[in-house]
């Protein structure tokens, strides 16, 4: 017996566009129960029809689709995906929208609309299928006290390295890579705060997400976190206490590895992976060229990208961690890579940190 279709409200203030997406999605086989023109409507709507799923504009008169999450998660909370301008100033919100409890989020394309749209149909099926199955116990209140606990952490920790560097038990010169997909912004988030800036660490962070995004994606993480991240750049050189996020829209590797620092490529070509960018990639370039210690981690994401990387960092002898069931937004990508056989440790995701540093190794 096939899976029932899941059951979506579409919310957009063009009309042409919630037809459009409503089209797209009826044609993939998920059944559309309503539409609103904004955010009070929004409510409404999902309170009486009781979807499996949301897809939410972000901007819109009235009530945006920030502050339609915010409520929607308090009163009815229900898995949602923003719908979002692929531009810096629609990142910035929807990012906001994220912290707000969505759990993901699908960049409406610039130029002609409906042809961009159009093009990447079965990817926006597949993603609102995705968000329809996840897990919202990290979504809304809990999400942002997670982030204000992480927060506090971090800043506390960064007052002690002023006097005394953070007790670390991670090896000397190790390298960390980190894919995710679904949920993952938080998941990385987390992650990474929890991690001592004294660490001999320096990594790459792949998180599936648009080219504008990743920018602004670098930036939140550097923040909230006592390494420094920054957005990859051809040719860009990392160190010790250094991180970078793959940019979006192209693939990112390891060139070499001298002397603690690794030099980082980025790739503007498909490399069949059918996203970009791509875990595989980047954990099998690391698996080619970094001799010291490699940590590989998956965090939550639909998918199966990282399970060829997986493979190729543990016959280069790397460590290899994966979030598990119960914690992930939506266990594909862990799931994946723990059927390889490769992954050392599945553990929640406030235990992934503790794992990387080689405390619960």
């Amino acid at each position: 017996m096939s899976a029932r279709a899941p059951r979506t409200v579409v919310v957009d203030d063009s009309r042409f566009m919630r037809g459009l997406i409503t089209d797209i999605l009826e044609s993939g086989g998920v059944e559309v129960v309503g539409q609103a023109s904004d955010g009070r409507e929004a409510l409404s709507v999902v309170a009486d029809r009781d979807p499996d799923v949301v897809t939410m504009d972000v901007e819109m008169p009235g009530m945006d689709g920030i502050e339609a999450v915010e409520r929607l998660m308090a009163d009815t909370p229900t898995p949602t995906l923003m719908l979002s301008a692929y531009t810096a100033e629609g990142a910035e919100e929807t990012f906001e929208a994220l912290d707000a409890g969505a759990v993901d989020f699908f960049a409406k394309p610039g130029g002609e609309v409906s042809m961009g749209v159009s093009r990447m149909e079965e990817q926006l099926v597949e993603t609102v299928r995705s968000v329809a199955k996840a897990d919202l116990s990290t979504a809304g209140s809990e999400r942002r006290e997670a982030r204000a606990t992480a927060a506090a952490g971090s800043a506390g920790a960064a007052e002690a390295t002023e006097s005394e560097p953070t007790a670390t038990a991670i090896e000397p010169n190790t390298t960390l890579v980190i894919g995710s997909s679904t949920g993952g912004p938080d998941a990385v988030e987390r992650v990474l705060s929890a991690l001592p800036g004294g660490a001999d660490l320096r990594g790459i962070v792949v998180q599936h997400m648009p080219e504008a995004f990743t920018g602004r994606f670098a930036d939140r993480l550097d923040a909230a976190c006592e390494l420094s991240v920054r957005e990859a750049e051809d040719g860009m050189r990392i160190g010790r206490g250094e991180l970078a996020v793959a940019r979006g829209g192209h693939h990112l590797e390891v060139a070499n590895a001298r002397d603690g620092r690794l030099r980082l490529s980025v790739i503007d070509e498909d490399r069949g992976q059918g996203v970009r960018p791509s875990a595989n990639v980047t954990m099998e370039s690391v698996a080619e060229v970094v001799d010291d210690p490699v940590v590989g981690v998956v965090l939550t994401g639909m998918g199966s990208d990282g399970t060829d990387g997986v493979r190729a960092l543990s016959r280069a002898g790397a460590r290899v961690l994966a979030q598990d069931e119960d914690s992930c937004v939506v266990y594909g990508m862990p799931k994946r890579a723990a059927e390889t056989g490769c992954v050392d440790t599945v553990a929640p995701l406030e235990d992934i940190a503790a794992g990387i540093t080689g405390e619960h190794a």
